[in-house]
């Protein structure tokens, strides 16, 4: 196994062109021990960004992808929350809002155990951190198991969860709430439109917008709302970033199903370590089980988020009883995001509900292999849809990544290959942009995006995947390809993320 920056992977032809310049793109982005998303946007460590780079780094240097990872969880916080970002202090504070002497980490966060070494942002962002851990780990378990790798971050990463599952827990049903729109990674999402308008925004003059320095305006969030996502900050801040208090509290359903995700790659790493794995096993099923009974809506065919500050026992907003009003209070926010398909990647999701997200998915709303090139961020048919700005309908390739692991997952293979094929055509031709055009694939926001560029890289290494994290019944299973409803029966499924071998703003 290559334990260099050499690639492990590299074909000839255009898929070889395609991986060399998909490795540039992270070598261009590197900076010291870790990855930048880029350099000129957002030239400090993102959280999610840094879990999504280190799968792709892995085939091409494993140490560089684990080092990636200690980089970010070595500025965890004693109450277990993995900061959204890490700030390089060499880079000038102007350069990029909100910066270091904004959040003020190491006095406000003093309470909730923020490092003194480094200084972060005090929110965070989806925990997909365990299952980069573990396939890390696998692209490579001799160097893995040498430097310890999955001992020392194993115990990180319990807390992380620890944190989401018990201080997050804000609508007492189970499942982990935000408390910021740029905590879900998708910022401007209109999701966040109806729990925003209650929030009175900073004053215009109290902050500069760093972002509109390399984006343009109409494809930005607007002055507004940014000033919105400032107030939410501010006052979480200042209650010395204490959980339960704020006017912002939502919870969505890709973050909830990346920490049911990560729990099943946490339950795998614990067996590694000589554990059985079975009570996290156990959880992450138990999560999927409330992630339904809080989030699905069946008549709508998707997930919704949940705005745990508004309602009582509606089903969705506006809306009389229903689905929506069990586990307590809160009501459905009805708008269709990606994040609503995405509890896809699941392997123990029931079958007919996988079977409902792949019609969804494939129909007006979201056009996967008709309308779309890539599946947008928010619904084609919305009215706050647009092409262009910020999580407002483009397609991301992180989502479009997940998406195509969790058609695979349940047995929709023609359509995995198909979206597979757009995300690798669609990369290549915009420059491995940030995010693009749903409809034509024209590049939108930075160019050279390191999570672009690294999932280009593991979706060259293993088209068609292979199972790495599984359900306990199905530990190793292939991944059931039942014909006729392309889901097969939770437990035989894998989760399937590949072989051995930002969002924006972001606060």
């Amino acid at each position: 196994m290559v334990r260099s920056g050499a690639p492990v992977y590299d074909p000839g032809g255009p898929s070889g062109s395609l991986h060399l310049r998909a490795s540039r793109v992270l070598d261009g982005n590197r900076t010291g021990t870790s990855t930048v998303p880029s350099r000129g946007l957002y030239p400090h460590q993102w959280s999610w960004d840094s879990a999504f780079i280190a799968i792709g780094l892995r085939h091409l240097s494993p140490l560089r992808a684990q080092t990636e990872l200690e980089t970010l969880l070595g500025a965890q916080w004693a109450d277990g929350r993995v900061p959204h970002i890490v700030f390089n202090p060499s880079v000038p504070l102007d350069a990029y809002f909100p910066s270091p002497d904004f959040w003020r980490s190491s006095t406000a966060g003093r309470a909730a155990g923020a490092p003194r070494t480094v200084q972060t942002s005090g929110i965070v962002q989806p925990p997909v951190h365990a299952l980069a851990v573990w396939l890390v780990h696998r692209a490579d378990p001799g160097l893995s198991r040498a430097r310890s790798f999955l001992s020392r971050m194993y115990p990180r990463l319990a807390a992380w969860h620890r944190y989401l599952l018990h201080r997050r827990d804000l609508g007492g049903g189970g499942l982990a709430s935000v408390v910021h729109p740029w905590e879900q990674g998708m910022d401007n999402s209109p999701c966040w439109d109806a729990p925003l308008s209650r929030v009175t925004p900073a004053p215009a003059r109290s902050f500069r917008r760093a972002d509109l320095d390399h984006g343009a305006p109409e494809d930005r969030p607007t002055d507004l709302d940014y000033g919105r996502y400032v107030r939410l900050a501010a006052d979480y801040r200042d209650r010395g970033y204490a959980d339960g208090g704020g006017e912002f509290a939502v919870e969505d359903p890709l973050f909830n199903a990346l920490l049911i995700a990560s729990e099943h790659a946490l339950a795998e790493i614990a067996r590694e370590l000589g554990a059985t794995g079975t009570a996290r096993h156990a959880r992450a099923e138990r999560l999927t089980a409330a992630l339904v009974e809080r989030l699905w809506d069946p008549a709508e065919g998707m997930f919704f988020c949940r705005d745990e500050r508004s309602g009582g026992d509606g089903d969705r907003a506006g809306a009389g009883g229903g689905p929506g009003g069990r586990g307590g209070r809160g009501v459905l926010i009805p708008e269709r995001s990606v994040a609503g398909l995405l509890p896809l990647i699941l392997p123990a999701l029931p079958r007919d509900i996988a079977a409902t997200l792949v019609r969804t998915a494939g129909g007006p709303h979201f056009g996967l292999g008709e309308a779309a090139r890539l599946v947008p961020s928010y619904d084609l048919t919305g009215e706050a849809f647009d092409p262009h700005r910020y999580w407002r309908g483009p397609a991301w390739f992180n989502t479009n990544w997940l998406l195509e692991r969790g058609l695979r997952l349940h047995g929709e293979h023609g359509r995995a290959d198909a979206l597979r094929t757009a995300l690798l055509d669609t990369a290549g031709e915009s420059g491995f942009a940030e995010y693009v055009d749903p409809f034509t694939g024209e590049a939108c926001g930075a160019l050279g995006f390191s999570w672009t560029a690294a999932l280009t890289l593991d979706l060259l290494h293993e088209p068609s995947g292979a199972p790495s994290v599984v359900s306990p019944q199905g530990r190793d299973a292939l991944t059931d390809t039942a014909p006729g409803n392309g889901a097969g029966s939770a437990g035989q499924r894998t989760f399937d993320f590949g072989a051995d071998a930002k969002g924006g703003d972001r606060g």
